[in-house]
């Protein structure tokens, strides 16, 4: 249990005396009641917005109920003072052992250090890439696929059990496009005159290799065979072989989905009909007629067709939507919510990582989950916004369907997995990214990837400095020493613990390196003070025993670094290059 918890229990402890003395009500919502750092760390070392909270509750004013709480705070171990600040918020002060505590704790725990429990074992389906099966992954690929993986590795970290999947579109027109350029390949390799590849079809010389290998399988058995003989099949060899590249490219970032679930597979096992049997059974299907829609005017043409419809208002949808065409397909809804009851068969959450050209169809993807399992599982969508690519400021131009596109193994060969990985990270996800090849390799503070890393490169530089100097790091350091600046910096690894639950429960894995960049500046600025001060120095030759309890403050920022750039998928460096 990290340093808040323990707090936030024994405020629980507090808040149950209250209600036992009949100062509070019983049975008050209490979920809202947090123990967090102050937002000025002037004010104290904990601050809690229960009175705020629970005031109108237990009709009394925020200050007045503060009051109460606040005598029975100050009694609580370790408590060295408490504050009743503003409206009703309470600031509290602790004694420093329990800062120091906290360091040998973070040292003791080592990489467990930040594990929770509160996901209590509850199955989460993380769905993210997905990419069309039709070639290498590339860089519009990229933030999706690093945004999902770091977030199932943070709510592991938080105690959920997660599953990784990829939803493969392996059904529909890009598919078959898809065989006829591997069929065109085919024939290249059987030693046929191509030309220039043809309109409509993939140029990429990805499919270079596959036309070969399929060559070598059949021969020229398909080379004049009319498509009906082998398109089907070159459909099935051709994903697989897009699957292997596209697992390939993933594992250059440190990328593996434990599900490779396929869109063919699921049609061909009447997936489909099974959603919408689930749906009429519970009255949600009818059939009936779109609304006109409101983009088009008077004098555009408008015919109503009559489909089979999902009541999707019912769960919140802006319309009801169509789960098959007037030609009696399905739509790519009915696809959808066919996949999205599979995967909640072995789920209590999902989240789907989407591009922000799929925004468009959250709402009814969750009307058709939440309809589908009768509100037991809850679909969040996280949009990722697009990458602008550029060197040294200028844009780089992609396009899939010219063939013309930065593949994500040229910028990982190019600027290393773990810059990669960093900065896909820098900036919430439903925000626009910009990635300059020139910049996220500088040395310098504006780039956060270096920044972080530097912090751990110095510090694992000190047990190498502290060896040289002859200092032994085996006899047990006396934290005591550590003055309130050097504490300061104990109370920003032991938000740690917080930040994790915080990106888990919110779905943010973001916010593990905007705390990773925090702890990097209070290490910086810790450093930086023996620059003028060689007294401050964290290696002080003539003073073993302030250097041991410096070095055991800088070795606990170091783990909670390679902790946190764990969970980023991030090798915490251990020297700069």
């Amino acid at each position: 249990m990290s340093l808040y918890a323990r707090y936030g229990a024994l405020l629980d402890g507090v808040l149950d005396q209250l209600v036992a003395e009949g100062a509070l009500p019983s049975g008050i919502e209490r979920k809202h009641v947090a123990v967090e750092p102050p937002r000025d760390a002037s004010h104290g070392d904990l601050a809690t917005n229960a009175a705020m909270v629970l005031a109108k509750a237990a009709e009394t004013n925020p200050r007045a109920l503060a009051g109460l709480i606040e005598s029975k705070l100050a009694a609580l171990p370790g408590v060295t003072g408490v504050e009743i600040a503003g409206p009703g918020f309470i600031n509290l002060r602790i004694d420093a052992k329990i800062w120091r505590d906290e360091l040998q704790a973070i040292l003791s725990e080592g990489s467990a250090y930040g594990l929770s429990k509160i996901g209590r074992q509850e199955r989460v389906n993380v769905e993210y890439v997905s990419a069309n099966p039709t070639g290498p992954m590339h860089m519009g690929h990229c933030r999706g696929a690093v945004v999902g993986d770091a977030l199932a590795s943070v709510l592991e970290a938080a105690g959920f059990a997660v599953t990784r999947e990829y939803y493969v579109n392996d059904a529909g027109s890009q598919v078959d496009t898809l065989a006829r350029s591997a069929h065109l390949r085919y024939r290249e390799s059987l030693g046929a005159t191509i030309g220039d590849i043809p309109e409509g079809l993939y140029p990429g010389d990805y499919l270079v290799p596959v036309g070969q290998a399929l060559a070598a399988e059949f021969g020229d058995t398909y080379v004049a065979a009319p498509e009906s003989d082998w398109l089907e099949l070159f459909k099935a060899k051709t994903v697989a072989a897009m699957i292997e590249l596209i697992k390939h490219d993933l594992a250059l970032l440190g990328i593996h989905h434990d599900l490779f679930a396929s869109e063919a597979a699921l049609a061909a096992a009447g997936g489909p009909d099974r959603a919408m049997e689930a749906l009429k059974a519970k009255g949600l299907v009818y059939q009936g007629e779109l609304e006109r829609p409101k983009s088009l005017t008077d004098d555009d043409e408008w015919e109503p067709v009559e489909l089979t419809l999902f009541r999707s208002t019912q769960f919140g949808d802006d319309q009801d939507r169509p789960l098959k065409k007037s030609d009696g397909s399905w739509t790519y809804f009915g696809g959808d919510a066919a996949y999205h009851l599979q995967k909640a068969e072995k789920a209590d959450h999902l989240v789907n990582i989407w591009g922000a050209d799929h925004a468009g169809t959250v709402k009814r993807v969750q009307a058709a989950v939440s309809a589908l399992t009768n509100g037991r599982v809850d679909l969040d969508v996280k949009i990722i916004q697009m990458v602008k690519l550029l060197r040294t400021g200028e844009p780089i131009k992609m396009s899939k369907r010219s063939g013309n596109f930065v593949t994500l193994a040229d910028v990982v060969r190019e600027v290393g997995k773990d810059v990669v990985r960093f900065m896909m990270l820098t900036k919430r996800a439903d925000t626009p990214l910009e990635f300059d090849f020139a910049k996220v390799v500088e040395a310098s503070k504006e780039n956060p990837v270096f920044y972080v890393q530097y912090a751990h490169a110095r510090i694992a530089s000190l047990g190498r400095k502290a060896a040289e100097a002859g200092v032994s790091l085996d006899t047990a350091a006396d934290l005591a020493l550590l003055d309130a600046e050097e504490l300061g910096l104990v109370k920003v690894m032991a938000q740690y613990p917080r930040a994790i639950e915080a990106a888990a429960l919110s779905h943010e894995p973001h916010r593990i390196a905007f705390y990773l960049n925090d702890l990097a500046s209070a290490f910086h600025s810790l450093w930086n003070r023996g620059n003028d001060d060689p007294g401050r120095r964290f290696l002080i030759e003539d003073r073993p025993d302030l250097t041991r309890a410096r070095l055991e403050l800088a070795r606990g920022t170091g783990q909670v670094l390679k902790n946190g750039l764990g969970l980023m998928g991030v090798e915490a460096a251990e020297e700069m290059r």
